[in-house]
């Protein structure tokens, strides 16, 4: 099992629109072997930000790399230069794991 995680932080009172924003957005994930989950975890909230995980799951790094390289990678990113901005702290943090256990 491999898992790739993206976090974010939102500005405070954004929240909402960051969820909607990721709930209204075709991934085409389901399109991709070797895709098994998907998430949107929230994390903390303080004065500066509340973060937020995107959490996928993966059959192996193999199927993940090929996603990053698909059609459907490419079509699930195709408006990400478009969309709404105004609610993220900087960048996200793309962190990735092989599972040991």
């Amino acid at each position: 099992m491999y898992l790739a995680m993206n976090r974010f932080r939102i500005a405070p009172g954004k929240e909402d629109d960051f969820v909607a924003h990721w709930r209204n957005r075709n991934s085409y994930l389901n399109e991709v072997p070797g895709f098994v989950s998907f998430n949107l975890l929230r994390g903390e909230t303080d004065d500066t930000c509340t973060l937020y995980a995107s959490h996928s799951v993966w059959e192996s790094e193999a199927a993940f790399s090929d996603w990053t390289h698909s059609d459907a990678f490419r079509k699930a990113h195709a408006a990400a230069g478009h969309s709404p901005r105004d609610f993220y702290l900087g960048p996200p943090q793309l962190e990735l794991f092989e599972s040991v256990l």
